[in-house]
């Protein structure tokens, strides 16, 4: 007689995401979602899953009633849907699960906006010239990193290699490993005023909705470089348009948006990103690479099997956070 399952799993099966169940879960039975009918299953005790909606979109709560536990492979929580879990579920994110990958890219993404790339590269490709602001040395600037977590803390090293101090922004400004100094949200005015490059890292939750707004965007200086790997709502888009249209100096990187269905590159108004020199563009890629998917899945695995021991998960979502947050055109993979 087979041993019950206690996971259920509704991401697609591939070769990765049974090497990362042997790696880290290797004595907890699991059931796989696709092909196993509507259950129900009273043994299960976890679940993985990516989009539930899509992966599992006739389920009910009913069909497993011993569940304590959802972890989420990808890292965002705002577009969950939390309604479909009784309150005494735990759920959680994948905290970390993408660092790697997007902290090289934002790395990438602040060098090549320094440097210009993307304009000298136009330039090129017409045959002219080098115009446009000048290329600015890192060295000795101030880099102040907004929601300074897993991904700050591997772009710490990365940004001190190429000169810049690093200053990280969190809730309480309790310190952190990497930062040369952490500081809370509500000095973040000033912070602005003083940093040369801007990293935003933030999770969309109801208290950063427009966490970019009209004020910290005049805090800017006019020169500065922008980058944005967090959550594309975090910025107030009227805001950013109107900075980017009156700062001709100005650089920025997005790549997270708005509405990431159908509105990639696409300012307020109709204003398109590709009408600024200094700005550079991605389709949410930062978090995509070789190894980044198996990376991704070792890292929610490890805190699945935190579970299974019987300890707290980490990485877990206050709902109170998300509420009114299920926007369909944000896709926030």
């Amino acid at each position: 007689m087979s041993t019950p399952p206690r996971l259920l799993v509704t991401v697609p099966r591939t070769p990765e995401l049974d090497a990362a169940l042997r790696a880290e879960l290797p004595r907890i039975p699991v059931l796989y979602a696709k092909g196993a009918g509507d259950g129900p299953w009273p043994s299960i005790e976890a679940a993985l899953v990516g989009v539930p909606e899509r992966e599992m979109p006739g389920f009910r709560a009913a069909s497993v009633p011993g569940l304590r536990f959802v972890q989420r492979l990808y890292t965002g929580l705002d577009n969950f849907p939390f309604h479909w879990f009784p309150e005494t579920v735990m759920v959680a994110g994948n905290g970390g699960g993408y660092a790697v990958p997007v902290a090289e890219h934002a790395t990438a993404l602040v060098l090549a906006l320094a440097r210009g790339l993307v304009r000298d590269h136009a330039s090129v490709v017409r045959g002219g010239k080098h115009q446009g602001p000048p290329q600015m040395s890192l060295v000795g600037k101030t880099c102040l990193v907004l929601g300074y977590g897993a991904i700050g803390a591997e772009l710490a090293p990365r940004l001190k290699g190429l000169g810049l101090t690093v200053v990280g922004v969190t809730r309480t400004g309790k310190p952190k490993a990497g930062a040369d100094a952490m500081i809370p949200r509500s000095q973040v005015l000033s912070a602005l005023a003083r940093a040369d490059v801007v990293i935003n890292c933030l999770p969309l939750t109801r208290e950063t909705v427009g966490f970019l707004g009209e004020k910290e965007f005049s805090a800017l200086s006019p020169r500065s470089i922008l980058v944005s790997v967090g959550r594309g709502p975090t910025i107030d888009r009227g805001a950013l348009t109107r900075f980017l249209q009156s700062h001709p100096d100005f650089r920025v990187g997005l790549d997270v948006w708005w509405d990431e269905r159908n509105g990639l590159g696409q300012l307020e108004g109709g204003v398109s990103l590709s009408q600024f020199p200094n700005a550079i563009g991605t389709p949410h890629t930062g978090g995509l690479g070789e190894e980044a998917r198996g990376w991704a899945l070792r890292h929610a695995m490890r805190n699945l099997a935190r579970f299974f021991r019987g300890e707290t998960p980490l990485h877990l979502a206050r709902r109170e956070d998300y509420r009114g947050l299920g926007d369909p055109t944000h896709l926030g993979e």
